[in-house]
């Protein structure tokens, strides 16, 4: 008699608990992800130069990351000056009448970034990349493509890309570069070492826009302006 009473006792504290058994109440189906947004025609495969730049996949890159003209965040920037805040991961091209074209972009990784002013001293078209005798002094593997080897030919493998635009200080080459790259999801990381990527559809857009001299503000995360605009 006890044994059944300390078993009855327990059914209903089970049942109380919410504990059921197995088969007492049907499955829930999970429910089937939305399908990414499409991506604008202007991220579609790009003829160019006679490469052909496949085009970027839905769901890769975040929405808040797509080209977009936008209202200008930097008004007492002159138009032409492109500016990169690193911690949000943008570019903005600053344009007559209180607008701006917006990028997404990947920066340098932790001990590789840098930020300050510079200038667009010029720009070029499938550019060679020459990997600076810092990098293969940490990585020999690229050796090949060092500046005394002559660098890596242009073509959708190169890490410059589609498009490059060279910054200096002061006449001195700063060996960081905007430009393009084949990876759509390195933009919104901090995975390079120290430039700025663009998607390769992004860059030849850019490469349009800017003007050669054009200056160039790359902001860190601690910098007075960046802070005011977070």
């Amino acid at each position: 008699m006890m044994n059944r009473r300390i078993f009855l006792g327990a059914a209903s504290i089970a049942a109380l608990s919410g504990c059921t058994s197995m088969g007492s109440r049907q499955p829930v189906s999970p429910q089937p992800e939305p399908p990414p947004p499409a991506m604008p025609a202007f991220y579609g495969p790009v003829e160019d130069e006679g490469y052909f730049i496949p085009a970027v996949p839905a769901g890769v890159v975040p929405e808040r990351f797509w080209r977009q003209r936008v209202s200008n965040p930097f008004p007492e920037e002159a138009p032409g000056t492109i500016i990169i805040d690193t911690s949000t991961f943008y570019l903005h091209l600053v344009e007559d009448g209180g607008t701006a074209m917006r990028y997404g972009v990947g920066v340098g990784q932790q001990g590789f970034s840098w930020g300050g002013a510079a200038v667009m001293q010029y720009k070029r078209k499938w550019p060679t990349w020459k990997a600076p005798d810092e990098m293969v002094a940490r990585n020999p593997e690229l050796e090949p493509y060092s500046v005394a080897n002559g660098g890596m030919e242009p073509g959708l493998m190169n890490p410059l890309g589609a498009r490059a635009l060279y910054l200096f200080d002061n006449g001195e080459d700063t060996l960081y570069r905007i430009h393009g790259n084949p990876e759509a999801n390195s933009i919104g990381q901090a995975v390079s070492s120290g430039c700025i990527r663009l998607l390769n559809q992004d860059i030849i857009d850019l490469y349009e826009r800017v003007r050669n001299r054009a200056r160039v503000i790359v902001l860190q995360p601690n910098s007075a302006l960046s802070v005011a605009l977070t």
